[in-house]
């Protein structure tokens, strides 16, 4: 089995800071969340959802990071590896910002800096899983590079799954 770097766990853009979880991130976590219309999860979840993604980055060596922007310093939304519906040798990119951010290209800087910290610990590839729905994500991961494997239908719909090489 091959072994890879640990991923850096902080990540400056010329816009953008991606760093640990910290418990003060769970309200902001708890709205973001709120706004994919399925109700708002309680902030006593979500602490606990921050605390299955430290205790997940510490064995795994990567990281979902949440977002803030430099300049107001506020949490925008998250951005990072998962293994997700793929593997820890070849994760997914995964992103999700507020909707009050959309069209301003944070996501692309984000899932940049995130591919740079991905080839930086050694993998070759990385997924990404998307609803065939959501084309503002479609589109970042075009203009990432990210070319379309295959299609998957879930319970909530057909999925597009992308790859993109690392090399």
């Amino acid at each position: 089995m091959t072994t890879y770097e640990t991923m850096p766990y902080h990540l400056e853009t010329e816009r953008l800071i991606l760093r640990p979880w910290a418990e003060s991130d769970a309200a902001d976590f708890c709205a973001l969340l709120a706004e994919r219309g399925k109700g708002t999860p309680t902030v006593e979840r979500i602490r606990a959802a921050i605390a299955e993604l430290l205790t997940a980055t510490a064995s795994t060596r990567i990281a979902l990071l949440p977002i803030q922007r430099r300049n107001e310093g506020d949490f925008i939304g998250y951005c990072g590896l998962i293994i997700g519906r793929s593997t820890l040798e070849e994760p997914e990119i995964a992103y999700e910002l507020f909707q009050r951010v959309h069209g301003r290209g944070y996501a692309t800087e984000a899932a940049s800096a995130v591919l740079d910290a991905a080839a930086a610990t050694g993998r070759k590839r990385l997924w990404s899983t998307v609803g065939t729905w959501n084309t503002a994500s479609l589109r970042v991961l075009e203009k990432l590079g990210f070319e379309r494997d295959h299609l998957s239908t879930e319970d909530n719909g057909e999925v597009v799954w992308l790859t993109r090489s690392l090399q």
